[in-house]
């Protein structure tokens, strides 16, 4: 999510409404999220603190201050939220994400005290696929590269810029078909794509055909589009085994987390050309970026934005009350996390 600065102050802050948690960094904020809830909830925000010579409270104390009387908690953005937190927050009975991905909540502390999660769902499923096809077309047909080179003022002085390459009929291998990774197939297959995938467990309604290997996956196919969830079992689930499998003219898309990938071993893949290109919107240690891919003209890089749309914002911000209503309504959550989301 862009971060936004000055934040908003907190509006109808009434004992009559339910008290909700905002846990998100400093400076950073969704403002139409923010202003949505504002009608609904006394929200408390520990980077909004009023001003008072005791202010602003440490955030354990600011926790603890009103632990008693909260019972949910909205996270921003991949704010991490820990079981350290948890353990300050003994009422707490929902968290709600506004993420699709989960692997920055401490789900399996929330399931031991019997604490609700939801995600956002389906709220970014279409920006997400249309962005990873985005990367697919400009690695491929090379989009960005193209543009530097003239605005750079080397085309007349060096002439045509290298060819690049065919999306159509490329055999593509999808890490995490669920709702994203169905989307970019369905989006792919409209270029004459051949799909195949990997999951945790092969899905019997999908056309696909079904590689329990990464590797195997990756030695047939021209193209991995990686857009599972980070769990630790997928944590770095793209090593180096995969990127030789895949190939020196194979091409690798990250919309998914970037721990999934080895980020090391692709840097090294890349840099001693054992891998044909590569198109990333996430990184292991966001913001950071590894400086030796900004002169790689086959690696187009995204500052984690697939999923940022003023459409899908509003979508994220809807479900997100949703999710809130039903809580405190007593009924069923919309979309609450599963067990795995591969």
């Amino acid at each position: 999510m862009a971060a936004q600065q000055n934040p908003i102050v907190l509006q109808n802050q009434t004992d009559d409404l339910p008290l909700l948690l905002i846990h998100r960094p400093p400076f950073f904020t969704i403002l139409p999220l923010t202003h949505l809830l504002s009608r609904h909830f006394h929200l408390l925000d520990p980077h909004l603190q009023p001003p008072s010579p005791s202010h602003p409270l440490p955030l354990d104390d600011f926790l603890s201050l009103h632990a008693p009387s909260l019972r949910a908690v909205v996270v921003v953005g991949i704010h991490p939220f820990t079981a350290d937190h948890l353990r300050l927050l003994p009422s707490l009975e929902l968290v709600a994400g506004t993420s699709v991905g989960t692997d920055h909540i401490d789900v399996a502390a929330c399931r031991r005290r019997g604490i609700a999660v939801t995600h956002a769902g389906y709220a970014f499923t279409e920006d997400v696929a249309d962005y990873a096809v985005a990367l697919l077309i400009d690695v491929l047909r090379r989009v960005s590269a193209s543009d530097r080179y003239v605005r750079s003022g080397l085309w007349p002085v060096r002439g045509e810029y290298k060819l690049g390459s065919k999306l159509g009929r490329k055999r593509i291998g999808i890490v995490g078909l669920g709702r994203i990774g169905s989307k970019v197939a369905n989006r792919l297959r409209a270029f004459g794509c051949r799909i195949a995938y990997n999951s945790r467990k092969e899905k019997p309604s999908v056309p696909f055909p079904f590689y329990s290997n990464v590797c195997d996956l990756a030695s047939e196919s021209d193209v991995l589009v990686v857009c599972c969830s980070l769990t630790a079992e997928t944590h770095h689930i793209i090593n180096k085994d995969v990127m030789k499998a895949l190939g020196k003219e194979g091409v690798m898309i990250n919309v998914g987390r970037g721990a999934l990938v080895d980020e090391q071993e692709l840097v090294r893949f890349l840099m001693q050309g054992e891998i044909g290109g590569a198109g990333l919107d996430v990184f292991e240690n966001e913001p950071n970026v590894p400086r030796e891919l900004f002169d790689l003209d086959n690696v187009v890089l995204s500052p984690h934005s697939a999923v940022i749309t003023p459409e899908s914002i509003e979508s994220m911000t809807k479900l997100v009350l949703a999710n809130l209503k039903a809580f405190f309504a007593g009924e069923p959550l919309p979309s609450p996390a599963q067990e795995d989301q591969i």
